[in-house]
């Protein structure tokens, strides 16, 4: 990255854009405190994560970051209602409430009725709605989308981005890396790299 000088508000919906190289996947694992930067400052929900303790990183992306992928990252091994109740479990929650909580999260996402499924048996759009109530698990501020319809069919791809689309309505902040320029409509802000820098921010 060189000489990147951005800022997101809360309740906003962004973003990203750049071919191969171009400093998106670096912009993202700084943003979603995976990294920390070598040079400058990040600031996130009025914490300086330069500065951050890792066990406190941990807690930030644990709690306060919902992360949704390309390729889903469920555990094929476990049922989605398991998928869904992981972050709540790393977070301490009890049993009888991150139960409920993963029930809940699944049927306003019209997925309850594959509950016990393992995540190898249902449809790719089916996968992503798991993924997006994973992410939803412990009520975060701010979700990060990394090319979230990337793996989808255009019918998926439309039911997802109306799913993001209400959860930034409701309040969430959320940051979307995507090659794709159809999907950005609803998108308060499009910025586009090149080389690590930010060519456009509009």
């Amino acid at each position: 990255m060189k000489g990147i000088d951005l800022v997101i508000e809360s309740g906003e919906f962004i973003a990203l854009m750049g071919p191969s190289g171009s400093g998106k996947s670096t912009l993202m694992n700084i943003v979603g405190c995976l990294d920390r930067p070598t040079a400058g400052r990040f600031i996130l929900l009025d914490q300086d994560i330069s500065q951050t303790s890792d066990d406190e990183l941990a807690r930030v992306r644990r709690e306060e970051l919902g992360f949704i992928f390309q390729t889903f990252n469920l555990i094929g091994r476990i049922s989605v209602l398991k998928n869904v109740e992981v972050p709540m479990m790393l977070s301490g929650v009890a049993r009888v409430e991150r139960k409920a909580r993963a029930i809940k999260l699944l049927e306003s996402l019209d997925i309850a009725h594959r509950i016990n499924f393992s995540p190898v048996n249902i449809s790719g759009g089916e996968r992503q709605r798991v993924a997006i109530a994973r992410a939803l698990a412990n009520d975060p501020k701010i979700i990060i989308a990394d090319e979230p319809t990337g793996n989808l069919d255009l019918k998926n791809s439309d039911e997802v981005m109306s799913i993001l689309t209400k959860l930034n309505k409701d309040g969430r902040t959320i940051i979307m890396v995507t090659h794709n320029p159809e999907i950005t409509e609803n998108c308060s802000r499009v910025i586009r790299l090149r080389d690590g820098r930010i060519m456009e921010n509009a």
